[in-house]
């Protein structure tokens, strides 16, 4: 072959050909063993991309450490060639299969000599990867924080999504530049976690802000420094605070900075720390969490209460901390699971406490021990008192004084979920010494408000959290038992009363909404103060019962209607300051009561068969603060004589009343038109009347005119009942002028039962009504358009005389056609009732009178069916929020 080829080449060029053919076929007769030595070498190189692999992810480990760009670069090109080796091995017996001859040709030079070409090349550039890898000596690095550093978060998180995303709105919209966000509730709701996702929710979430910092308030100025970049700095540590600050303010400053502050108790200044507050007006952030709502108002925070959770929500989470299994272990304990549940108030410190107690408990018997013991005694379940009430409690060690931590431990007197009166409650605390007056309660309970330990329940009512009844429980009945000393069974379905030796020694007792009807037993109590026997069946009470209770100063009867005489022995307690028989059926009070000459308050309102009180009786109680005589004695007939201050109007008891130094609270009936004329010749009696309760009848007596009482200046509250009133004139535009300026000035609730006439146009002149509550009345109108207009005219300007009102009620108005013909604004009402009233057609609303708040509108479907509406819009504004009933006697 040679010599033939050599015949027709010229030997220099035969040379040549020869050594490039050479040189290029070897591509094809080694391919075989070259793809060996690509397997070796490239075995050598994953080997390695293993071990640094595995001292990368150790050094990792670290925190705040990445690996470098050089080992991920590194790393990344193993990847690369490996990728390359996969793709070579897809058609290698395709290559091997044209190669002839014992591997010496191919069937298809071209594609051995390309493809041999490419093994070579990726062998040499395995081996050079190689030996870069072996140079490598650092694999890992401090790594920059991002704009937040993620934080550990417990992997039970349930129910805060719609409250993170308000509070991320709260943050990131920069239209609405809300600087500081406060974020407050009680301890043990969830407001830590909460700021532990607004922070973590940085390192996912698009925002523009450069850096997030979260501080503790023990260390802040510290972490704040670490944070922006003073952490390698050792001699910033021995700097004054002073110039730390101006470190921080230098730093801040051109910055766009959030900082999360966790747990605050009181006003930070911010400035002094070196946070550049005027940042905040171009959109830096300051959030904070406090058991204080008071605390945001000092940092002058946006607030966003941070709620207990929903059944439902809770309900989730008690499942998340019980086993799947245990629940499933017996048909009985998912329904007893979600009672034990609810017992935790929604408070999600106390659901997973008590859900890993209970986490692997199969018995149905120990689930209810479990509910047993927690609406007895929550203090005695595991862990309770370490983790839940300890925590709690910090919030009670903080109020400022003893009496204010007195006043919310004596809250803990009323049943679980119990609505509690402001009123009455801070009558209890003036007559135990917590407090001066009323306005000192009122400032208590928004302390108490502000701290997160008691929660508003509408204007005039506050309610205990469980978890924070619970906690006062134990610490009146446990941990402080020597000085407070608590026996509670309040709301507890008892039918025997408690053992005299639990009486002992106890300062506090309440049997409240019990079912106890018998006092059998005299128990010792030197020491008790406050004796709340409110809402049971009692009918018996020993004689003897009280007379070994020298010291108490509180005793509430009310809401029994199984006595109508008051039990023997109580003019024995002469400390007595409060005594309270309202709702109760006595007849008469007995002359003996004249001992109690402590006696600051006295409730007999709703007494309805009251009919005597003996002369002097009253007026003997020199003390005397608080008189409540509301709607008594009007299912008895009051008897003409001597022996009675009831008789003649009770005018025999407002004369001995104005002998009385310290009265300054009353609440009087009529019973007639007369009995007011009578009652208002006694000025000081009238300046210190606060409710009035109204029944002339609705035949039998003259009308009644309403205005008669206009002038009375501490009126807070008018009950109208089974009256007929006298239709308003309008004779005098000075008198209209007269009652704008003066009239009904403290008036702000009025309810109407059973009463008749024409309209109630003279609400017009209540200018500060918050509540109208109307059951079973005749009125075809509530305000005339006719009487309305005069009065416009006489004062010369349109008046809103719906401007404060929050609750409306009509109940079987059934002539009821119009409240007001036209739309009215009503910038603060929050609900409408309507039930049985036929012919009302019309609402005076439109689309603006809510002015975008939620207004409740309940009633029936059918009737809400036949409504007529302004426009589409004002009913699609109202709909969202009506309540719907079916009504099968509409």
């Amino acid at each position: 072959m040679g010599n033939l080829i050599s015949t027709f080449l010229p030997a220099d060029l035969f040379d040549r050909t020869s050594n490039c053919v050479g040189e290029q076929a070897k591509y094809v007769w080694g391919l075989e063993k070259n793809l060996r030595v690509l397997e070796t070498e490239l075995h050598k190189l994953t080997r390695a991309r293993d071990d640094l692999k595995t001292k990368v992810e150790v050094e990792e480990q670290r925190p705040r450490t990445r690996r470098t760009n050089q080992v991920a670069g590194w790393l990344e090109d193993v990847q690369k060639l490996e990728t390359e080796f996969t793709e070579l091995e897809r058609v290698r017996a395709q290559e091997m299969d044209r190669l002839c001859l014992g591997g010496l040709c191919s069937k298809n030079f071209v594609s051995s000599y390309n493809y041999g070409t490419q093994v070579v090349e990726l062998t040499d550039r395995v081996i050079n990867l190689k030996k870069d890898g072996e140079k490598i000596e650092v694999v890992v690095e401090k790594a920059p924080d991002g704009a937040a550093i993620e934080l550990p978060l417990d992997h039970t998180v349930v129910g805060q999504k719609l409250l993170l995303d308000q509070v991320w709105r709260c943050i990131t919209d920069q239209e609405k530049n809300r600087g500081i966000i406060g974020l407050y509730g009680i301890g043990g709701v969830g407001k830590t976690t909460l700021l532990k996702q607004v922070n973590n929710n940085f390192r996912y979430q698009q925002h523009m802000f450069d850096v997030v910092i979260w501080a503790a308030v023990s260390t802040l100025q510290d972490d704040i420094g670490k944070r922006i970049g003073f952490s390698e700095d050792q001699s910033w540590e021995k700097k004054s605070p002073r110039d730390k600050a101006a470190d921080i303010a230098r730093i801040l400053s051109g910055k766009k900075f959030v900082l999360l502050l966790d747990d605050i108790w009181e006003r930070i200044d911010l400035t002094q720390l070196g946070v550049p507050l005027q940042k905040l007006n171009d959109g830096s952030k300051v959030v904070l969490t406090t058991r204080s709502a008071g605390v945001c108002d000092q940092m002058d925070a946006e607030k966003v209460e941070v709620y207990s959770l929903a059944h439902d929500k809770a309900w989730d989470l008690f499942q998340e901390m019980v086993d799947r299994s245990t629940l499933d272990s017996h048909t009985s304990i998912p329904e007893l699971a979600e009672t034990l549940a609810r017992e935790c108030g929604g408070l999600p410190l106390a659901l997973k406490t008590v859900g890993r107690a209970m986490k692997s408990q199969r018995k149905v018997g120990d689930w209810k021990r479990a509910i047993h013991k927690m609406t007895t005694s929550a203090s005695k379940f595991s862990g309770m008192k370490e983790e839940v009430f300890s925590r709690l409690k910090f919030s009670y060690d903080s109020l400022s004084t003893d009496e204010l931590r007195s006043c919310l431990l004596y809250c803990c007197l009323y049943p679980e979920d119990y609505e509690i009166p402001r009123r009455e409650l801070i009558d209890y605390w003036i007559s135990e010494g917590f407090v001066c007056d009323f306005d000192d309660g009122c400032d208590f309970i928004d302390d108490l408000l502000q701290a997160c330990l008691l929660e508003e329940e509408g204007d005039d009512h506050v309610k205990m959290h469980d978890m924070i009844r619970e906690m006062s429980l134990w610490i009146a009945c446990t941990v402080d038992k020597e000085e407070q000393n608590f026996l509670v069974r309040a709301g507890v379905k008892l039918t025997e009363a408690p053992k005299v030796e639990e009486w002992e020694g106890a300062n506090r007792i309440s049997l409240m909404k019990t079912r106890i009807q018998s006092l059998s037993e005299i128990p010792t109590c030197p020491r008790l103060v406050t004796l709340l026997l409110d809402g049971t069946w009692i009918e018996e009470i020993t004689d003897g019962f009280f007379q070994s209770m020298s010291s108490l100063r509180v005793l509430s009867l009310r809401i029994n209607l199984s006595r109508s005489k008051l039990p023997s022995g109580i003019s024995n307690l002469v400390s007595l300051h409060h005594l309270d028989l309202s709702r109760t059926n006595i007849t008469g009070l007995p002359q003996e009561l004249k001992a109690l000459e402590k006696l600051r308050y006295l409730n007999l309102d709703h007494t309805r068969f009251l009919s005597i009180i003996p002369p002097q009786l009253i007026s003997g109680f020199s003390k005397l603060e608080v008189l409540r005589l509301l709607s008594r004695g009007r299912w008895s007939v009051i008897e003409e004589e001597e022996g009675n201050v009831l008789c003649d109007d009770a005018e025999p008891l407002m004369k001995e009343l104005l002998g009385l130094k310290h009265l300054n609270v009353l609440s009087w009936s009529f019973r007639s038109s007369l009995a007011v004329q009578k009652f208002l010749k006694y000025p000081k009696l009238v300046s210190i009347t606060q409710s009035v309760w109204v029944e002339c009848g609705t035949y039998t007596r003259p009308p009644f005119n309403v205005l008669h009482l206009a002038y009375m200046e501490n009126l807070q509250e008018l009950e109208l009942e089974s009256s007929k009133l006298e239709e308003m004139k309008i004779d005098s535009t000075e008198e209209v002028k007269k009652l704008f300026r003066n009239g009904f000035r403290s008036l702000n609730t009025v309810v109407l039962r059973s009463c008749r006439g024409k309209d109630l146009t003279w609400l017009v002149f209540v200018q500060n009504l918050e509540q109208l509550n109307m059951q079973g009345f005749t009125m075809e109108e509530i305000i005339s358009v006719d009487k309305l207009s005069d009065i416009s005219e006489i004062i010369r300007s349109e008046h809103n005389f719906f401007a404060r009102l929050e609750y409306l009620t009509m109940w079987r108005g059934t002539n009821l056609k119009s409240v007001y013909p036209n739309p009215l604004p009503f910038p603060k009402l929050k609900k409408i009732q309507v039930f049985h009233c036929r012919q009302l057609k019309k609402l005076p609303l439109n689309s603006s009178s809510a002015k975008g708040r939620r207004v409740v509108i309940e009633g029936t479907k059918k009737w809400w069916e036949e409504l007529q509406w302004e426009e589409q819009a004002t009913q699609n504004a109202f709909f969202s929020c009506a309540v719907l009933w079916e009504d099968p006697y509409y």
